[in-house]
């Protein structure tokens, strides 16, 4: 129970949706070769795939292979390249390049839709960040 308090209700009508660790998500059951656990809202009474939102929803491929192919693309691989290194189809690493930017797409916005107000001014004087008549200033360092 206590690894489902990082999941949320993914039911945008649900009044708990976005807040984790509410113990409003169960276990329904799982699905497919890998067992993919099935999660259940006792709010709204949605299910959805644990793997839901994330870049290997609805993948047939194994998740290393999915791994790989990102860890090449973020080296500076090109699709064909990558194909090759990860001996898959160069459209499938085209394919799952697309759903890791719509993903990370979607998770700034949904990071950002649940973020605490900007307090940056006062954070940035904590860490020495701000700048006067083009010089930075530190804090002094106590001790």
């Amino acid at each position: 129970m206590d690894d489902l308090k990082n999941f949320f209700c993914r039911n945008k009508q649900c009044p708990k949706y976005g807040i984790r660790g509410e113990e409003n998500i169960r276990i329904r059951g799982t699905y497919g070769k890998n067992k993919t656990r099935l999660l259940y809202c006792t709010d709204c009474k949605k299910t959805f795939s644990e793997r839901q939102g994330t870049v290997f929803f609805r993948s047939s491929l194994p998740d290393d292979i999915i791994v790989s192919i990102h860890e090449h693309v973020a080296e500076g691989n090109g699709m064909r390249k990558t194909s090759r290194l990860t001996k898959v189809h160069h459209q499938t690493v085209i394919r799952h390049t697309r759903l890791a930017g719509q993903h990370a797409e979607q998770l700034h916005d949904e990071l950002v839709a649940f973020s605490p107000k900007d307090g940056r001014g006062s954070v940035r004087r904590e860490m020495g960040l701000c700048k006067k008549k083009g010089k930075e200033l530190r804090r002094k360092q106590s001790g």
